[in-house]
């Protein structure tokens, strides 16, 4: 009779479990996708050079719009600023870009 009782409650158990056994399999912590997909995002960049493109096209507009207005102070102090405003906005997108590859990795992540 006890036999019986344990056997059940095993069983039962285990066929309650199975449902949740499939998501622990592919979980992963929120801090192990971040890192991954600014990895992924990092080496993409570096491939294609993106942040030196934004930063240095921001210079060169910035030191043309200075040059056309203050001469050649001018130029040095809009290239200066161009490049700021560039690395901040380089930060801004690739941010943004690894925020939507976690979110898109987030959704192949679950069954339909």
């Amino acid at each position: 009779m006890k036999f019986n009782r344990i056997a059940a409650v095993v069983l039962f158990s285990s066929v309650v479990s199975l449902p949740m056994a499939g998501y622990a399999q592919r979980s992963e912590s929120a801090q192990e996708a971040h890192d991954r997909a600014e990895r992924e995002q990092t080496a993409k960049d570096h491939r294609n050079h993106t942040g030196a493109k934004v930063v240095g096209g921001s210079a060169v507009g910035g030191a043309v719009v200075g040059g056309v207005l203050g001469g050649g102070k001018g130029a040095l102090i809009g290239g200066a600023a161009g490049a700021g405003g560039g690395a901040i906005a380089n930060k801004v997108r690739k941010d943004k870009a690894v925020k939507k590859r976690e979110q898109r990795d987030d959704r192949r992540d679950y069954p339909r």
